[in-house]
């Protein structure tokens, strides 16, 4: 019997949940072009209470011996994206930006999860972000450039400028995640996790287009 590394069953399992949040309204517009400067910002606003949270249990777990494999300084995402709200915004950004419903449901999920020092819920949430940065959102980011006018200033989300060869990175993580030690129980369960990852993105998509049309 052929044994399916884990890193390939998420993969095929998560493909749905992925395709759904890819190809929501909001940001199929934001890809084509039909989506405005403001859409932009709004999405990075809504990125920046994400990736406070996730990093903030990231140094939570630190040492924990199933998160620490996959926690890298080189993924730090925190430090661009306020860097990006300060060139897009203004100084003030901070006053400006406020979660939306589903970004609180998704942060209230992220802490959670650290709270019950569950490191397989951790890297979950760690996974579908990250792993999808250094994929497809690596095309949002050229998009962006080039519909916005952005060289780097706006756009550092998206620059990982301390992961020479992102595919090499990716192959490492996902070995990292054949290697860990979970049995089946615990991989339906983190399975599970990225698919309501993937929902919470899918549903802030729809936030953001809902907030777009009252506008």
């Amino acid at each position: 019997m052929t044994v399916v590394p884990f890193s390939q069953l998420l993969r095929e399992r998560s493909r749905s949940g992925h395709g759904e949040s890819e190809h929501s309204g909001f940001m199929a517009d934001l890809m084509k072009g039909e989506g405005t400067r403001e859409d932009y910002v709004a999405l990075v606003a809504q990125h920046w209470f994400l990736y406070e949270a996730l990093e903030q249990a990231a140094q939570s777990f630190a040492g924990d011996p199933v998160a620490e494999p996959f926690l890298s300084p080189q993924l730090t995402r925190l430090p661009a994206l306020e860097s990006d709200l300060e060139f897009l915004i203004g100084p003030e950004w901070r006053a400006t930006i406020a979660p939306m419903p589903t970004t609180q449901r998704y942060v209230a999920r992220i802490r959670e999860v650290e709270a019950q020092r569950w490191a397989g819920g951790f890297v979950a949430h760690h996974y579908t972000r990250y792993l999808g940065d250094l994929s497809g959102g690596q095309a949002i980011g050229r998009l962006m450039s080039r519909y916005f006018g952005f060289e780097t200033n706006g756009v550092l989300f998206y620059l990982f400028e301390q992961i020479a060869n992102p595919r090499d990175f990716k192959e490492l993580y996902r070995a990292e995640l054949d290697a860990a030690p979970w049995g089946e129980e615990e991989k339906e369960r983190v399975i599970d996790e990225v698919l309501r990852a993937y929902r919470f993105n899918t549903e802030l998509f729809e936030d953001l287009a809902r907030a777009k049309q009252a506008a």
